[in-house]
């Protein structure tokens, strides 16, 4: 039986990105060592961090104003080292999305001379819409404004970006990073865990511009930007496997043609879906049709019961974890890009099979 994972994250990976990590796991490049085993001040972990970086510049076309930081402590971390970095006795601004748009904010708030504000949110219809930013909201004596481009537990993703006049405009794109054709030029600073479309957990991409690097040292080295900048994302023993895993994604995504022939494979593959939902008289999606989210779609039934018996069902035909978020019920399917077409069709004919059972045409 063929199982399909339509996990959050950790997520899938490309079954070619695992077939090379196998071949080289006891011996990378004649070393006698595994890449788990390099020093990271080896020559050949050099040259993979130097390759992720090149490789990562080139499909997200990264200016050369701006740095790429491979980190540890995940985009949670990031939560707190960037109001630390950018917005110490200064306001910064968030707007409300979801689960990962609030804790990012309750990590802002929690810093004492951060003066934090939230100035648009979709909590008055449990995150299911994007809320309208204007530039006239935006002070543009803040600090930065702060978006999650995709929010993984609600399915709602940026389609445009607000307009943020001046200021720099940051993001948590932990979950759509490489999946769209957004312009990194357009941010000031975004971030992203590694563990939905780049790699294994333990790894987070900081990209940031020159000039948005902290003046003055922080207390925490470790959350300090511009030190990690000048030590090359070595300041201590970073990720090395994880970082040697997102090269090899890096190049799977380039010889698949880069960012804009994923983002036709990952229009299919919802495309796909969202049709099979939208003509269901047994499921629905919660979420405004401009305003959904290619990698993370919800769909459920009316029935709480019903949910909970198409989820074990599923699981028994080889779908696993596609339960929802509690906040939200129901299904949610995660379909970044590693995940197959094959997988997203498999489900869509079972779905046409369950509402048949109960009742459906």
């Amino acid at each position: 039986m063929t199982i399909y994972n339509f996990s959050a994250g950790p997520a899938v990976l490309p079954e070619p990105v695992l077939k090379k990590a196998q071949e080289e796991l006891l011996d990378y490049k004649g070393s006698g060592m595994s890449v788990m085993e390099l020093s990271h001040r080896s020559s050949l972990f050099e040259e993979i961090i130097a390759d992720a970086e090149k490789l990562l510049r080139k499909l997200m076309n990264v200016p050369e104003n701006y740095h790429v930081l491979f980190l540890q402590g995940g985009a949670s971390l990031q939560f707190s080292a960037l109001p630390l970095n950018l917005a110490q006795n200064k306001k910064a601004l968030y707007v409300n999305t979801g689960s990962w748009a609030k804790k990012a904010i309750a990590a802002a708030q929690a810093i004492d001379n951060v003066h934090t504000k939230v100035i648009a949110s979709s909590e008055d219809r449990n995150f299911t819409y994007i809320p309208q930013v204007s530039k006239e909201q935006i002070d543009q004596d803040a600090a930065y404004l702060h978006i999650t481009t995709n929010e993984t537990i609600g399915g709602i993703s940026y389609q445009t970006l607000p307009d943020t006049g001046n200021v720099p405009l940051v993001a948590d794109m932990s979950s759509n990073i490489l999946t769209n054709e957004y312009q990194v030029k357009d941010f000031g600073v975004i971030y992203a865990g590694a563990q939905k479309n780049i790699g294994p957990a333990g790894l987070t991409v900081v990209i940031i511009r020159e000039d948005l690097l902290n003046e003055q040292a922080l207390f925490a080295p470790m959350l300090d930007y511009r030190l990690q900048a000048q030590s090359h994302s070595m300041y201590n023993t970073p990720p090395t496997f994880s970082i040697y895993m997102a090269k090899l994604v890096f190049e799977w995504l380039q010889d698949l043609g880069g960012v804009s022939q994923i983002l036709k494979y990952n229009q299919q593959k919802a495309g796909l879906l969202y049709e099979t939902i939208d003509r269901s008289d047994l499921f629905q999606n919660p979420v405004n049709k401009e305003d959904r989210s290619l990698t993370n779609i919800p769909f459920l039934t009316d029935s709480d019961a019903l949910n909970q018996e198409f989820i074990q069902l599923a699981q028994q035909q080889g779908f696993e974890n596609l339960k929802g978020h509690r906040s939200v019920g129901g299904m949610r399917a995660s379909l970044y890009n590693a995940f197959p077409f094959e997988g997203v069709q498999a489900l869509v004919d079972f779905m046409q099979e369950f509402e048949k059972a109960h009742g459906g045409e």
